[in-house]
């Protein structure tokens, strides 16, 4: 007993230690020119506060830096290393100045390697933020804009293939918040809410580790939501067939085509390979996973896909398929103004102004007749 109690306590002294800044974190872009400029002193005198996490008394020196020589060579990585201390002191408000400075930095110095790896910062600073997906997706939808800015800013990047994969991440966090949305409204019986949370989800993110389940949610909102749907039902089952042909409710999807009288589509080779690498790369996250998930804020992404392309634009809100819209033959209901010259005389010119018109008296009130007595 009093050995473990002497392991535990040593345990707590070592994380004591790390965190008061005894342990060293080695710097990420250092300038690894041997020189003895007073500038070059002063950046790596910087560095080495920024290790010891001595983030104050960095800023200071990397400041002085870019006052006193203000045509250095090593401007963009005092720049650079301002933002960096910003990102390794953490905490709300460091999270939000390295945010600022990195988009300076890339503002300045747009044509730099180090802007790209900037931009992936400001993504990983929202990604350190997420919450789960039953909570606000504020910094998941930001996380996921700056990701992908990264890829259309940066294409070549050698840090694109990691934002790449981020996006894949937190693209499943924001379509397992729209999963549970929908199941919900399935799981309640308001089937017009489900489909349409449901087909904005699987078009949008067919990547989503439960898009397969999330079709046959849809196809069974669909079927229930009367004759007309019939179709639109059909098709979220050929969807699973097709697209998701490894899914445990591809067998049922069959079953259901059948029922429906429509064709049963052959899988998609591609779509196949894809689910097949997913499942044989697909970590299965242990019981102590789901135990300090309970105690844990960031989401859990273990259940993302690893490869296939991300959606590079945002999902936008969509109408439900009950509502009548012009396209479909219906009356329906349109916003469209149109504005046309008036030709030939108008009301204007036939009618007098009814300003013109003196007011109307009132009606003077017939007298009252007294009652015999």
């Amino acid at each position: 007993m009093i050995r473990y109690r002497n392991i535990l306590v040593l345990a707590i002294l070592i994380g004591l230690l790390s965190s008061c800044g005894f342990r060293r974190k080695k710097y990420e872009n250092p300038i690894t020119k041997d020189t003895q400029q007073p500038d070059k002193v002063l950046f790596d005198k910087a560095i080495k506060d920024i290790e010891r996490n001595r983030f104050e008394v960095a800023r200071i020196t990397l400041n002085t830096l870019i006052n006193t020589y203000d045509t250095s060579e090593f401007m963009a990585k005092a720049k650079l290393a301002i933002a960096d201390s910003w990102f390794r002191e953490g905490g709300s408000h460091g999270l939000a100045q390295a945010e600022a400075e990195y988009k300076d930095f890339i503002l300045f110095y747009p044509t730099l390697e180090e802007a790209a790896e900037a931009q992936e910062k400001v993504c990983m600073i929202h990604v350190r933020q997420m919450e789960k997906p039953d909570r606000d997706m504020k910094h998941a939808l930001r996380a996921e804009d700056e990701c992908r800015n990264l890829l259309v800013q940066f294409p070549n990047s050698k840090f694109a293939p990691r934002a790449q994969q981020l996006l894949r991440e937190i693209q499943e966090v924001i379509a397992e918040g729209e999963y549970r949305v929908g199941s919900f409204y399935h799981t309640k019986g308001s089937n017009p809410a489900a489909a349409n949370r449901l087909q904005a989800l699987v078009d949008h993110y067919p990547l989503y580790s439960r898009a397969d389940e999330s079709l046959w949610k849809l196809g069974d909102a669909y079927s229930k939501m009367g004759p007309r749907f019939r179709q639109k039902s059909g098709e979220a089952y050929a969807r699973i067939v097709k697209d998701y042909p490894l899914s445990a409710y591809a067998d049922q999807a069959k079953q259901k085509l059948v029922a429906l009288e429509m064709e049963v589509p052959e899988a998609d080779p591609v779509a196949y390979a894809r689910m097949k690498y997913e499942l044989e790369n697909r970590q299965k996250p242990g019981m102590m996973h789901h135990v300090w998930g309970i105690f844990r804020k960031s989401p859990d992404t273990t259940m993302a896909a690893k490869s296939g392309s991300p959606a590079m634009t945002s999902m936008r809100p969509t109408l439900p398929a009950t509502v009548p819209t012009g396209e479909e033959g219906g009356a329906g209901v349109s916003a469209e103004v149109t504005v046309a010259p008036v030709s030939g005389p108008s009301a204007l010119d036939t009618q007098p102004d009814a300003r013109q018109r003196p007011p109307a008296q009132p009606a003077t009130p017939a007298p009252k007749q007294e009652k015999k007595r």
